[in-house]
């Protein structure tokens, strides 16, 4: 492991041990992780004794998929889920790619983004809480604030978080996990701690997932602000480490190059 890796080791071990830190996070859709990315993570996630998020590219996206269950991959969650049928085809592909018995090590969870999935949510819950079904619900504040209109500053605001709260009931009444993701950092524990006294499971930063409990830690705004540190060592990571696959040829192209250049005037 090179000197950011083991700073991030560090991070994820202390989170675990002091904020309730379960899993690191990647994700296949908005982020385009590539493959080998993923294990450099995953790497990390088990050496720190945590798990794994995953949001895949789409509801049926098979491949994503295959490849959460050949690394292991702790919490799956599929992106953009608007429609009870949309919700049926991740059911489907996921009850095709995981055996019942390998179920039980995988949580599945679908995000609730859109107003178009809100105005849909009864319907959905009432199907992830059947058999085949999932196991709950990310509420996803950034992308439901925007398609609501009100952009990134409305995400802390009356309407969004009014909204998140009755996604919880529903879960509570059915017996399915409620997570809450989205521009979490300290000025998002007021709504936090509403959705809590409702039903809360776990919240998310972009890299790293946290049980509900730790809104108890005193010192929840440092383990918040770790997860930025985090996030910012994952990107000069992966950063560096394109950076030498791009010059590792150099001196041959150079080379290369100036021969060529001395062949075509031949």
């Amino acid at each position: 492991m090179n000197v950011h890796e083991r700073k991030m080791l560090d991070i994820l071990r202390q989170g675990r041990e002091e904020f309730g830190v379960v899993a690191a996070k990647a994700e296949f859709e908005a982020e385009g992780t590539r493959t080998d990315e993923l294990l450099r993570l995953l790497e990390i996630a088990n050496k720190a004794d945590v798990g794994l998020a995953l949001k895949i590219g789409g509801c049926e996206a098979i491949r994503d998929l295959l490849e959460a269950k050949q690394f292991g991959v702790r919490y799956i969650i599929a992106p953009m889920v608007e429609t009870p049928y949309a919700l049926s085809k991740y059911i489907a592909a996921k009850e095709k790619v995981f055996p019942s018995p390998e179920q039980d090590d995988v949580t599945f969870l679908f995000n609730v983004e859109t107003n178009t999935a809100f105005e849909n949510i009864e319907l959905m819950i009432n199907l992830a809480a059947n058999r085949p079904g999932c196991d709950g619900v990310v509420f996803g504040r950034v992308d439901f604030s925007g398609s609501l209109g009100l952009g990134r500053d409305g995400i802390e605001g009356e309407q969004v978080t009014a909204a998140g709260e009755s996604v919880a009931r529903l879960c509570r009444s059915r017996g399915l996990q409620f997570v809450v993701g989205g521009a979490i950092s300290s000025d998002a524990l007021p709504s936090l701690r509403r959705f809590n006294a409702v039903h809360l499971d776990r919240f998310e930063t972009r890299k790293m997932v946290f049980q509900a409990a730790a809104l108890g830690a005193k010192n929840l705004p440092k383990a918040l602000r770790q997860a930025v540190h985090f996030e910012l060592l994952w990107l000069l990571n992966k950063r560096e480490y394109y950076g030498l696959m791009y010059k590792e040829d150099q001196a041959r192209i150079h080379m290369l190059e100036s021969r060529w250049q001395v062949l075509e005037k031949g």
